[in-house]
């Protein structure tokens, strides 16, 4: 009988590979859109409107808010636990319809304390339906200690709202968007990262409140 030829590899051994480089070349799409930070810090497709409107107003971050870095990654920010003035359990989310300053501090930071005037002042001339400034304190030990120091500063228009276990410090970290004291996390009405500033800023500068109403603009634009 004559030799038969050697059987042809099955078609179906290549399916693998041609699933495989449709797959890369789709790992690859989404890492050109949203960047690799996006991948690995979980970018989010329903904050890529918060990072165009940050680049849109990243030339109002100058003067006294230059420290700022804006947002080049789709990001939602955790949804912090905190409590507020009566102990009551309190969660970031409940603030989604507003632009947010979430700020970070304690009363052992001498930069936090130096900064919470110009928080109170921000709160004072821009808060209300469309923003708030939520400042989280994170003193771990005297919970009455940083009641004492808003009230003996007169600082009446910040909500007061503090973690004594410092886990939205950590929650934050995590997602690299806290490296010191104080911090300040800027986000839209969906609770994504617009901009974040390590350390303290004058809040109740011309520059701040520009830059700020700029980030409240698409906002109000759709309400």
């Amino acid at each position: 009988m004559p030799e038969m030829p050697p059987p042809r590899p099955a078609k179906t051994r290549r399916i693998p590979i041609a699933i495989g480089a449709v797959v890369a070349a789709g790992v690859v799409g989404i890492g050109l859109f949203y960047g690799l930070g996006g991948l690995k810090r979980g970018g989010d497709p329903t904050c890529t409107g918060a990072v165009e409107l940050a680049r849109k107003i990243a030339p109002l971050a100058h003067g006294e808010v230059a420290a700022l870095t804006m947002a080049t990654t789709p990001l939602r920010l955790p949804d912090l636990a905190f409590d507020d003035a009566e102990g009551k359990p309190r969660k970031l989310s409940e603030w989604r319809g507003k632009t947010v300053l979430v700020n970070l501090w304690a009363t052992w930071c001498v930069p936090c304390r130096k900064e919470m005037p110009a928080l109170e002042s921000l709160q004072t001339t821009l808060g209300g339906k469309d923003f708030e400034v939520v400042a989280i304190n994170i003193d771990t030990r005297d919970p009455e200690k940083p009641k004492n120091f808003l009230k003996e500063a007169n600082l009446t228009r910040l909500g007061y709202f503090a973690d004594q276990k410092a886990k939205v410090f950590q929650d934050l970290k995590n997602i690299g968007k806290a490296l010191g004291m104080p911090t300040s996390v800027l986000i839209d009405a969906q609770g994504c990262e617009i901009a974040t500033l390590a350390g303290p800023a004058e809040w109740a500068s011309e520059d701040a409140i520009k830059l700020i109403k700029a980030a409240m603009q698409p906002m109000k634009a759709g309400s």
